[in-house]
């Protein structure tokens, strides 16, 4: 018969499975990961606040995924580190804190796809209506559409996380390396039947919002590049929409990733290192597709570079 502890303000993580010989090199893979989000990410963050240049609307709406990116590792990361190098046993964290962890790790995930899908629109304008660009994309829509994007995540978020804290918990275990909502709620021997719905509806209406706009919006402005010919404008269009996607892909294959592992028990460990991977990876990923695709951006880290170069000399 299983023992119950009801309502215990500590909880025991299970962290990763990983073998002694293993744990010291996925140790220094996230640490030097983690060390790399911060720098790219506030790195192309402060090169975009101060070269007036990039002060346009599609680099200001993607600046909101790089604080997205700083934000959900910071909170997931490096207590990972931490627990990695404790045993088991010594893995504890406490109830609330758990809370907060995983409210930030499913904002992370919902604020992705809100921020790219306002990063879609952006594109689709400046695609598809060019001279009415100026006036639809004003800095008050910019601050519409980034407040939007991480209000409606807030919204999504806080109510997912408010089903959960209203149930009683009887388990102390979180059968995960971090706290998420799932493993919240399966603490309850309470009946998690609208925890349930509510999560699968969220999941279905996020995506199919996500993918629903991008497909619609790169339908469209494929129609446009097809009928168009404007060399520049297709030009601008494959510059600027393929940097888009690929974040977008990037991000999608790993969520996909995460969800599909769920199926197959067999391979939990697998899926808990891939859910730690959905964000390390755009994280990584996001500051370096941004700043080789941006000529904008290359020109100020050129300049930068240059200036550097000729200080010494003086």
């Amino acid at each position: 018969m299983e023992n119950y502890t009801y309502n215990s303000f500590m909880l025991q993580l299970e962290g990763l499975n990983v073998s002694k010989d293993s744990i010291y090199p996925l140790f220094l893979f996230f640490f030097f990961s983690y060390l790399f989000i911060m720098v790219a990410n506030l790195g192309i963050a402060v090169i975009i606040f101060t070269d007036k240049s990039l002060h346009q609307p599609m680099y200001l709406l993607f600046c909101n995924l790089p604080f997205n990116d700083i934000l959900g590792n910071s909170i997931l990361v490096p207590r990972l580190l931490i627990d990695m190098l404790r045993p088991q046993s010594e893995r504890f964290i406490t109830y609330y804190e758990c809370v907060v962890q995983a409210f930030t790790t499913h904002m992370f995930g919902t604020t992705s796809h809100t921020v790219l899908m306002i990063m879609a629109f952006d594109r689709y304008v400046a695609i598809c209506n060019p001279l009415r660009y100026a006036t639809i994309m004003t800095n008050k829509m910019v601050i519409k559409l980034t407040v939007s994007a991480w209000g409606v995540a807030f919204v999504l978020v806080g109510i997912l996380l408010g089903l959960t804290i209203r149930l009683n918990t009887c388990r102390t275990l979180i059968t995960n390396p971090y706290c998420d909502n799932a493993s919240l709620f399966k603490l309850s021997c309470e009946s998690v039947f609208i925890n349930n719905f509510y999560g699968l509806t969220f999941t279905v209406v996020l995506f199919t919002a996500s993918i629903g706009s991008i497909v619609l919006t790169y339908t469209k402005i494929t129609v446009v590049c097809l009928t168009s010919k404007n060399k520049s404008l297709n030009s601008k269009a494959l510059t600027t929409c393929s940097t888009h996607l690929v974040i977008y892909l990037v991000m999608v294959f790993n969520g996909m990733s995460a969800i599909a592992l769920h199926r197959f028990p067999q391979y939990s460990d697998y899926r808990k290192l891939c859910t730690i991977l959905f964000h390390i990876i755009p994280g990584s990923l996001n500051p370096i597709i941004y700043g080789v695709q941006s000529k904008e951006i290359q020109k100020f880290l050129s300049k930068l570079f240059k200036s550097k170069k000729i200080f010494p000399s003086v």
